[in-house]
């Protein structure tokens, strides 16, 4: 027998008309900003599906900027997330996408750019009812939902990173829930996902980043 919770029925406190247009984007953008980890100069949202059709009406344009800018999707500041961006000087742009079509309806790709020039681009997608899926980071397919608190490692395909990233978490008794590896191809660029019911340790970073493959270290705490 399945389990519905009554937040499924009920939805996500939000603000905007929709849960999958203005929740939901507003989720992606949130968890792409903590990906990234650094402040941005630029931010640019290409949008797919529905997304690409009805972003302006629905808020979707306003509700993934705010999440960039680290609003929750309760936070009344994403009404006026457009003039918020431009104040603090943020970049942005919106490309609706309506020519590819082999892609799930609520779809958008952030690409960042930091202020110290790096990027990273991240695709969403919106499932509906606040609920949301990271679907790839850069070229490299993932699926990470941020419902847990999660440590996501960049890395080299290497022979030894994995049980790195096992011992330094058993160490410091942290629960691993989920733990998955995605790559481009063997011994290219590769992420690994844990996912833990548990806080994760202040100083788990830096024990990940002393092995030599590993290239970046990403800490979310759930959403």
């Amino acid at each position: 027998m399945s389990f519905i919770s009554v937040f499924d029925v009920l939805g996500p406190n939000m603000v905007g008309p929709s849960s999958s247009h203005t929740a939901g984007a507003c989720a992606i953008g949130y968890l792409a900003r903590k990906m990234k980890g650094q402040e941005l100069k630029k931010v640019e949202f290409t949008l797919y599906g529905s997304f690409a059709k009805t972003y302006h009406g629905h808020g979707t344009d306003r509700a993934l900027l705010g999440g960039i800018m680290g609003f929750a999707t309760d936070d009344i500041r994403i009404r006026d997330s457009l003039e918020i961006a431009g104040e603090r000087g943020l970049e942005y742009s919106f490309v609706p996408n309506t020519e590819e079509e082999d892609v799930y309806p609520n779809t958008v790709d952030i690409r960042m750019v930091a202020v110290d020039g790096s990027e990273m681009t991240v695709r969403g997608e919106s499932m509906g009812g606040g609920k949301v899926r990271i679907v790839r980071i850069d070229q490299v397919a993932v699926d990470f939902t941020g419902e847990y608190n999660a440590v996501i490692v960049t890395q080299q395909d290497k022979p030894g990173v994995a049980a790195h990233i096992t011992r330094a978490l058993s160490e410091r008794h942290v629960n691993i829930a989920f733990m998955r590896i995605f790559r481009e191809s063997r011994g290219e660029k590769a992420y690994t996902i844990v996912e833990s019911d548990d806080p994760l340790p202040k100083d788990i970073r830096e024990e990940l980043l002393g092995n030599p493959n590993v290239r970046e270290v990403m800490i979310i705490e759930k959403r």
